[in-house]
């Protein structure tokens, strides 16, 4: 009767075994006796060649473990050693240009703060030269309302004197000097301000550069800090990659160069602004004062030519008064030498008339008759040459007593123009400040 199946014997696989162990060929399995209790689970008994044959592959695997294990942590060992030694190199390496960079951070540093320093000593320079022009745009003020007083005043001088003379050419030629001088201190300023705006801009950039340098510098010289034995290090691997905004070493590099630059420029050209400004105010300041200098020449010989004019009238006025009393006493003597000629006439006349009463005869052209005739005659002739000389003298000391008053006159309008010009003009000048770079100076 056909026995049922039973499960079969589990086949070890063959695998390479020592020289030294012989194959052995399992034999038939046996039948188990055990039943469905023992259903996967071998019944019969291995033969000891299948039995040696199955610890050498136990000790194969064993080996062979063992000796993969053995390689396994050669292996690790070199590997643990190389990552150390390449872990080291380049966390050193990093240190060195972490050390580099913070060289190359300290030398932009202490340009930009040098930069800094310098920029802000010279706005500091440029701003006093501001305060200076501001101070002598004010010391041109007083000398401005001057001349203007000056020109106002002379126009009082009254017609005969009020002429363009020497002084209101000068006057005027300094009236445009100040408003020329005022205008160009005026651009000067708005040209110092602005340099101010741009100096104080530009040294803003350079702070703002110099800040992030600090900034940086503290961040890169705390990394140069880390170690393995750090105890604020982590894991971060979203750091690791390069952000796109980030500039390079040349543009770096270039950037603080190009604020530097720009700085250097701005300096230089605050420090010419600033010679132009004491060269505008040395000039402006000589310039005022030739012109003041011809203003006051101008006023001596203009005092002294009214002064010589003056002296000569009153000359010509005392001859006049001596020519009126002169004249008042010939019409005087003319007067009474007509009335005396008169009263001669008078003689002659009456002595005619009575003599015209001689009766017949007696009524003869005689030598007294022809003598009485020509007396009449005679004495008619000087009474109206008289007369004539006593007219001429009358206008003559009309014509004396009308130069008398256009002398007068003349006199106090000489007087006036002097006192306008001496009193008036050059003692107000007094005021007139002498240098205007000194003014700039003052408080």
């Amino acid at each position: 009767m056909a026995q049922p199946d039973e499960p079969q014997p589990t086949v070890v696989p063959s695998c390479p075994l020592p020289s030294k162990i012989c194959d052995v060929l399992r034999s038939d399995r046996p039948r188990s006796c055990c039943g469905m209790a023992m259903a996967g689970f071998r019944t019969s008994k291995y033969q000891v060649p299948e039995w040696h044959r199955r610890n050498a592959g136990v000790y194969y695997k064993a080996f062979t473990a063992s000796e993969e294990a053995e390689r396994g942590r050669a292996e690790s060992q070199h590997l643990m050693k190389h990552a150390a030694a390449s872990a080291q190199r380049a966390q050193e390496y990093s240190k060195t240009t972490l050390g580099q960079r913070l060289q190359d951070i300290h030398f932009w540093r202490v340009e930009l703060q040098k930069e800094i320093m310098e920029l802000d000593a010279e706005t500091n320079l440029l701003a006093a030269q501001k305060l200076r022009l501001e101070r002598a745009l004010d010391a041109t003020e007083v000398p401005y309302s001057v001349v203007i007083d000056n020109l106002e005043c002379r126009e009082r001088r009254q017609p005969p004197d009020l002429v363009i003379d020497e002084v209101e050419r000068q006057l005027l030629k300094e009236a445009d000097l100040i408003r020329d001088i005022r205008d160009l201190l005026k651009r000067t300023i708005i040209q110092a301000t602005t340099q101010i705006r741009s100096n104080r801009i530009q040294k803003e950039n350079c702070e703002l550069d110099w800040s992030d340098k600090v900034e940086t510098y503290h961040i890169d010289d705390k990394c140069v800090s880390y170690c393995t034995d750090s105890t604020n290090v982590q894991f971060h691997p979203s750091s690791v990659k390069f952000e796109e905004n980030a500039s390079t070493p040349k543009s770096w590099a270039q950037f603080s160069h190009d604020n530097i630059s720009s700085a250097e420029q701005e300096k230089l050209a605050s420090v010419q602004l600033r010679s132009l400004i004491n060269s505008i105010i040395h000039d402006a300041s000589e310039d005022l004062r030739m012109q003041r200098a011809a203003v006051n020449e101008a006023f001596d010989n203009r005092c002294r030519e009214l002064d010589d004019a003056k002296f000569r009238l009153e000359q010509h006025l005392q001859q006049i008064l001596k020519d009126i009393v002169d004249e008042e006493a010939n019409i005087v003597n003319l007067k009474k030498a007509i009335r005396d000629k008169e009263a001669h006439l008078k003689v002659a006349h009456t002595r005619l008339f009575d003599r015209s009463f001689r009766p017949n005869i007696e009524l003869c052209r005689d030598e007294p008759q022809f003598r009485l005739i020509s007396e009449v005659e005679e004495l008619t002739v000087f009474l109206e040459a008289l007369k004539r000389k006593l007219m001429e003298s009358e206008q003559n000391l009309k014509n004396l007593e009308e130069t008398r008053m256009k002398l007068e006159k003349e006199i106090a309008v000489k007087a006036n123009s002097i006192f306008i010009d001496r009193q008036k003009c050059m003692s107000y000048r007094i005021c007139y400040p002498v240098d205007l770079e000194v003014a700039s100076y003052k408080q």
